[in-house]
């Protein structure tokens, strides 16, 4: 990637979009250093993920951020015979395993049970994965509720999940047909995080939806109205994979296609995926 010309890109785009370079930061949530940084091309291949926030909130396409070179690689894009053209997959639950070990392992350390633990944490969950409550914050609740010493829980997240292979695997095949995306329910900064651990796949997704950005929660109306917009595409040409029902319930009610991931059952959950996806002739 050549940053000098991606920063000029960059800072062309957010020009033509009328916006200044602290409006831009906070559409997409990023510091003021990393953006400026970005733009003069100080910063050495940066995160797939920060472009893509930036094309995000700049209404633009991954490709046209990063250059014409970056996409001529890339295979047509396909439909299935369902007729979708777009996939988004669910990270927890279906990219990593989910991250119940770290509940266990914050036991070791403050002495408290795991079921208290779990209890303080889906307390604050959904404020956090919102962007309402910030890490920080989170952090020292957590560690005020559980009597111990100031804590990092993307430390413990980290830790405990693991990568689904199967399931990078059909993101990667899924990639070279059809466009995709993330949406997914998420504390600020741990898909950085995941992408930099390899526990997600590093590929140039053309939209991420990440819960702690757009302020919006699955099963809300309003995660859906965005990641729709961001696809590009209608309604009926969207699928959802993850492992939550009442989330795919929710998608399905938007005119979206679905697929429950079965965390114990990857294998044949993957492969169901896989399947629905065969390409109309």
């Amino acid at each position: 990637m050549n940053e000098e010309r991606l920063g000029e890109r960059l800072q062309a785009a957010r020009m033509r979009a009328g916006l200044t370079q602290q409006a831009l930061c906070q559409k997409a949530n990023l510091s003021y250093s990393t953006l400026t940084k970005i733009e003069r091309g100080a910063i050495k291949s940066p995160s797939i993920f920060t472009i893509q926030s930036i094309a995000s909130a700049l209404n633009v396409g991954l490709d046209q951020l990063m250059g014409a070179t970056a996409g001529a690689t890339k295979t047509p894009k396909l439909r299935s015979k369902s007729g979708v053209s777009f996939v988004y997959f669910d990270i927890n639950g279906c990219l990593v395993r989910f991250f119940h070990g770290a509940f266990t392992h914050l036991s070791q350390k403050t002495g408290a049970s795991p079921d208290v633990i779990e209890m303080v944490f889906w307390h604050y969950n959904d404020l956090v994965c919102r962007g309402e409550m910030d890490m920080a914050t989170f952090n020292h609740k957590l560690a005020a509720e559980l009597h111990t010493e100031p804590l990092d829980w993307l430390q413990y997240y980290i830790e405990a999940v693991e990568p689904i292979p199967v399931m990078h695997d059909l993101v990667r095949w899924a990639a070279e047909r059809y466009r995709i995306g993330l949406l997914t329910n998420i504390m600020p900064g741990f898909i950085d995080a995941l992408q930099a651990k390899g526990l997600i796949p590093a590929l140039a997704y053309d939209s991420i939806v990440d819960s702690s950005k757009v302020k919006a929660i699955k099963p809300e109306t309003k995660i859906y109205t965005i990641a729709e917009e961001q696809a590009h595409c209608p309604a009926d040409e969207i699928l959802l994979v993850d492992d939550s029902r009442v989330n795919l319930m929710a998608a399905e009610k938007h005119g979206w296609h679905v697929l429950w991931f079965d965390d114990y059952r990857p294998d044949e959950s993957a492969k169901r995926v896989r399947t629905s996806l065969e390409p109309a002739s």
